[in-house]
């Protein structure tokens, strides 16, 4: 590969480029500029998706690359997707969709695994193909996936490089044979059906529960409902340091608490709902006992509220009013806001409500941050955005408390709760197989049956350990065992994929079993 496309070595992340077929007519002095004009039509024609979803750790973007040797000027982006997996595959979709609606573009995605997309469809690709020779061949064009083969020695195929081809060859070659690179039906499905079900998908994986929560952090997700993946992720990563923070709690103070319903994706509820985690007598979070009815929602509050005294507590405070007169100003503002009003972005809500109005403010954060990205809000860390809120945007907690009485109800999350008959049931369907269908003895070894791994690891750990922990049978010569915990989820993350969610926190709390009679 070309060091200018090297891959990142940045762990769960997913890198994504996007370039203009070559044009005769286009000048190269004016990429920059009809590159720009594009990253706004972009962004604004699928902010109606982009701006209301919960990303995990970043959200989607684009900016502008210059070109540099054979790679020319493109839109580039880079997005560290974190536990939720879906986020990466959702991005594949936007990217997919974006080179149908743009049929000039053409766009090429991989991770740090490199071409995953390959490695989604393997049972499927040609027997040349190897990851020696796979550089610069896969891209996204007129929405479809393209596969530049290599030259067949029966036939003349004089447009086809010998060796793995330029961005500039790759790009020639989508333009003049669109039609001859495109991916074996079998591939595309392979990927088509891992991306199935979007848009629509993104509601289903939202989970929606009742939380008692400062009355600040209240106004905050109501004004920027992603926050929330920035709190979960202070708490579920979480120190010693963090901790000495909410020791007294200085900015989400517990007496503010009202109850309230948050919106998390399954991913970040399951996060925050399997650890156990006991507060600090002296930050005043007290809980009720696990039999009362709103337990959950109380130590749901007491998690989210930590997560976000965490952020507060890394920054000093930021004071800014450049959130509403940069939108108020900007001359891109008026175009994009019209544009979200074709497309229901309102959803047919009335105007100046109290709902149009949150997602005005959806929109407006959205736009700043993906459209117009000045650099004073590029570096603004959560924290900062917070605390520039609860300064700039004043609440009412009565008012915030008469909202109780009118929460909608709850999700169910019986989903966490996963018997093994329903995970083979999920196994079964993720390999396109239904319950009366026979499986193949190939297939059959396909299957993970994660059931099997559990209790075999479980059998281990009851069998080899005494009250010390772990006893092994090997030389006192010999290296201590370990056992990596994280390299064990990541593993599970690989097999599961969409299913993640579903047992993650089963098997998190199965590795921590393990690590723990190893390391006695």
């Amino acid at each position: 590969m070309e060091k200018n496309m090297k891959l990142t070595t940045m762990e769960d992340t997913v890198e994504y480029r996007l370039f203009l077929l070559p044009d005769e007519a286009r000048s190269p002095g004016d990429h920059k500029e009809i590159l720009q004009k594009y990253i706004e039509r972009i962004m604004t024609q699928f902010a109606p998706m982009l701006a209301p979803y919960i990303w995990q750790n970043q959200p989607f973007h684009l900016k502008y690359k210059p070109g540099k040797g054979s790679v020319p000027a493109h839109m580039y982006g880079i997005t560290k997707f974190g536990d939720s997996i879906e986020d990466e595959w959702f991005i594949v979709y936007i990217v997919k969709r974006i080179t149908k609606e743009f049929p000039e573009l053409v766009a090429r995605i991989v991770d740090n695994d490199g071409e995953f997309l390959l490695i989604e469809a393997a049972d499927y690709l040609p027997k040349w193909l190897e990851p020696e020779n796979s550089a610069n061949r896969v891209f996204f064009h007129r929405g479809e996936l393209c596969l530049i083969p290599v030259p067949r020695r029966s036939r003349a195929e004089s447009w086809l490089p010998t060796t793995c081809p330029t961005i500039l060859q790759a790009l020639s070659i989508l333009s003049e044979h669109a039609e001859d690179v495109l991916a074996l039906e079998s591939i595309r499905a392979a990927v088509n059906k891992r991306i199935q079900g979007y848009p629509e998908k993104i509601e289903a994986s939202l989970h929606r529960a009742h939380c008692f929560l400062p009355a600040g952090a209240v106004m905050v997700l109501k004004q920027q409902p992603r926050l929330v993946a920035a709190a979960v992720q202070a708490f579920y990563l979480r120190d010693l340091i963090d901790l000495r923070a909410c020791r007294v709690f200085r900015t989400f103070l517990p007496e503010t608490r009202v109850m309230t319903s948050v919106t998390f994706t399954k991913c970040l509820y399951a996060q925050l709902v399997q650890q156990k985690f006991v507060p600090d007598r002296r930050s005043g979070y007290t809980l009720p006992p696990p039999s009362h009815p709103k337990y959950r929602a109380y130590e749901l509050g007491m998690k989210l509220a930590h997560g976000f005294e965490i952020l507060c507590s890394k920054c000093m405070p930021h004071f800014s009013n450049s959130r509403k007169s940069l939108t108020t100003t900007s001359p891109l503002w008026a175009s994009f806001l019209e544009s979200l009003k074709n497309n229901d972005y309102f959803k047919g809500l009335v105007e100046g409500s109290a709902q149009y109005q949150e997602r005005l403010e959806m929109a407006k954060n959205y736009f700043q941050l993906s459209v117009d990205r000045p650099e004073s809000l590029l570096a603004m860390s959560p924290g900062e955005e917070i605390l520039t809120m609860l300064q700039t945007m004043p609440f009412n907690i009565e008012e915030l408390k008469k909202e109780e009485a009118n929460l909608p109800p709850e999700d169910d999350d019986q989903w966490l709760d996963l018997s093994p008959e329903q995970l083979d049931q999920l196994l079964k369907e993720a390999a396109g197989k239904n319950e009366s269908e026979p499986i193949s003895k190939k297939e059959e070894e396909q299957i993970y049956d994660l059931t099997e791994i559990s209790e075999s690891m479980k059998a281990f750990v009851s069998k080899v350990s005494t009250h010390k922990g772990a006893e092994l049978p090997r030389e006192p010569s010999e290296a201590p065992i370990t056992f990596d915990a994280d390299s064990f989820l990541n593993y599970f993350d690989k097999i599961l994929g969409e299913l993640q969610c579903d047992v993650y926190s089963h098997f998190e709390m199965l590795s921590k079993a393990v690590t723990r009679a190893l390391q006695h």
